[in-house]
Parts: C-alpha cells; sequence; structure tokens
C-alpha cells in the first residue's frame, strides 16, 4: 500500500521480485485488499482507487472544490480576447470560468444553461445556447440537433469540461450523448483548453470524448500527480498549474 500511494499503480510481477513471494500469493493480496476497498484491482496488476465515474448531479458537483474551480476559472479567463468566438461546453468548472468572465465584446456558444445564465447579465456577451434534451445531472442540452448546429460555427477557443483524463485512455465522460457533442464542439474550434481539478486524473468514464492529441491545453491544480503532469508534457500538451488553496 505504501508503494501504491507513491507511484499511484503496481504490477504482480514487479511486487513478487520485490517482496520475494509467489505471484499468485500477490494476486490473493491484492484481491484481499480490493476486497477492504483500499484499491481496485487491474489486469496484472492494481491502482490506487476505481478508476470508473458514476454520474453525480449538477448541484452535487457544485459543492466540490469550489475554490479551486474559481482559480482555474480566473486562469482560464486570462486566456479571452476582445472579439473571441468561444464554445463553453457543461460542468462546474466551466460554469466557475463563466462566472468569472467580465463584460466584453464575445461571443459564447453553449450547450450548458447554468453557463448561459452566469453570463446572461453581461449585455456584450452574444449568446448562442445549442438546444435538445436537457440532462439534469449536467444542465446540458444534448442532441443531433445541438451537433448540426455546430456544423455552423468556426470557434477560436473551446473551453471542455470533463468527467476524466487518463494519459493513456484520453479524454471521457459519463454519457454517450454527451461525449458526441464534445467531439463536435473539438471539430468546430480551433483550440481546445480542457478545465480540470486534479481528482479528475487518473479516472474514466462510460463514453470517450477523444484522445489526448486532440486537446492543446489543460489547466488544473497542484494537486497534479508529477508522473500525471510529465506524461501529459511529454505529449505536447500545454498544463497550467494553480495553486491550492491552502498554498
Amino acid at each position: 500500500m505504501d508503494l501504491l500511494r507513491e507511484v499511484g499503480s503496481v504490477d504482480v510481477g514487479d511486487l513478487s521480485l520485490r517482496l520475494k513471494v509467489s505471484a499468485v500469493t500477490i494476486r490473493k493480496d491484492l484481491d484481499l485488499l480490493e476486497e477492504k476497498k483500499l484499491l481496485y484491482r487491474t489486469h496484472g496488476g492494481a491502482i490506487l482507487a476505481d478508476p470508473y465515474i458514476a454520474t453525480r448531479k449538477v448541484s452535487e458537483k457544485e459543492k466540490l472544490h469550489p475554490e479551486i474551480k474559481r482559480r482555474i476559472g480566473l486562469k482560464a479567463v486570462e486566456l479571452l480576447s476582445p472579439q473571441d468566438a468561444l464554445i463553453i461546453a457543461s460542468g462546474t468548472t466551466v460554469q466557475a470560468f463563466a462566472r468569472c468572465i467580465e463584460n466584453m465584446k464575445m461571443t459564447v456558444i453553449t450547450s450548458a444553461m447554468n453557463v448561459a445564465m452566469e453570463l446572461l447579465d453581461k449585455s456584450d456577451i452574444e449568446i448562442i445556447q445549442l438546444g435538445g434534451i436537457i440532462r439534469h445531472s449536467s444542465a446540458s442540452a444534448v442532441s443531433e440537433y445541438a451537433v448540426d448546429m455546430l456544423k455552423n460555427f468556426s470557434c477560436s477557443k473551446l473551453f471542455l469540461g470533463v468527467d476524466g483524463i487518463d494519459p493513456e485512455y484520453g479524454l471521457s465522460t459519463t454519457h454517450l450523448q454527451e461525449a458526441t457533442l464534445n467531439r463536435a464542439m473539438i471539430g468546430a474550434a480551433t483550440k481546445t483548453i480542457v478545465l480540470a481539478d486534479s481528482s479528475k486524473f487518473g479516472r474514466r468514464g462510460f463514453s470517450k470524448i477523444c484522445d489526448m492529441s486532440d486537446i492543446d491545453q489543460v489547466i488544473t491544480d497542484s494537486g497534479l500527480s508529477p508522473k500525471v503532469l510529465k506524461a501529459l508534457q511529454d505529449q505536447g500538451i500545454k498544463v497550467t498549474v494553480v495553486p491550492l488553496p491552502e498554498e
């Protein structure tokens, strides 16, 4: 468990050599630790936590890491320019970003009702609301109509919130139609910027959005592990890190 907490994942063969016991013994021990919910078994080893994400209501998500989300939002605002044409996806981190945007001449396309409401009193911002069936868990519209609307736009930047980021698997969300819409957003934007706190890393949702190669920048917090940071940078992704509140 000490090694797992240090490196994030362990391999049966490596543990067998380190601890000088058989692979069968290691597998039994890992199974026992999983039963105690101390780790999550993977093919050939184990990781510290279950990487798969359950769907949560937006009202629950809003209560998670609000100050970190605000700091990520403030850093993301620094990337904006007057006359920008933006796409802002759904999620409470991009909602926090929308809350930080000052009134300026720009156009924002969004699928998220809560994002649109954050911008509503900023009279210089033109808001284009994508339509479709509203997901209660994300307050966002998802449908083929929203995807078709995006075919008519070309935007400078997409600010994307996700449920999971895995350097090997890519970006993911818990909802199939949300993933389809997010891919269409990526196709309609020149640059894709992911806003995600460090708890989203090493996690996977049911539906894959895209590979890591499809994004340009990640803004996260300093809780991100050095190992994951290096993995992202090695893939040519710009990573901007904001300090945790206690720092």
